[in-house]
């Protein structure tokens, strides 16, 4: 990859998001990406996907020791994470995939 794979993400997760953001106003959905696990030495970004509205919040991990992994988990943005995550391969989350569960978990009351 020429690309480190934050930045893939991110590149998959700003096309989702603009593509939510015109079909479902209401969802508005925020990206954050955060590197303070690997400024507490745990090699891994996150990326969160957070909907205001409803509270929920998807968890994307990049843990350094799985390049071809993404780890990750619907969760609410108030809660704790869970201890379990599901794993997708990295070329598995397209801007298709990731729009879909945007969609299907933000826009379930």
């Amino acid at each position: 990859m020429s690309q480190n794979p934050l930045e893939i993400l991110s590149d998959v997760a700003t096309e989702a998001h603009t593509r939510i953001q015109q079909d479902f106003k209401k969802i508005d959905p925020i990206v954050g990406v955060s590197q303070k696990m690997r400024a507490s030495g745990i090699p891994a970004d996150v990326m969160t996907i957070d909907c205001l509205k409803t509270g929920k919040r998807i968890i994307l991990i990049l843990q350094d020791q799985q390049p071809g992994v993404i780890s990750y988990q619907f969760s609410f943005k108030a809660k704790d994470p869970d201890d379990e995550f599901k794993q997708i391969a990295f070329s598995e989350l397209d801007a298709d995939k990731l729009y879909e569960w945007i969609h299907t978990y933000f826009s379930v009351a």
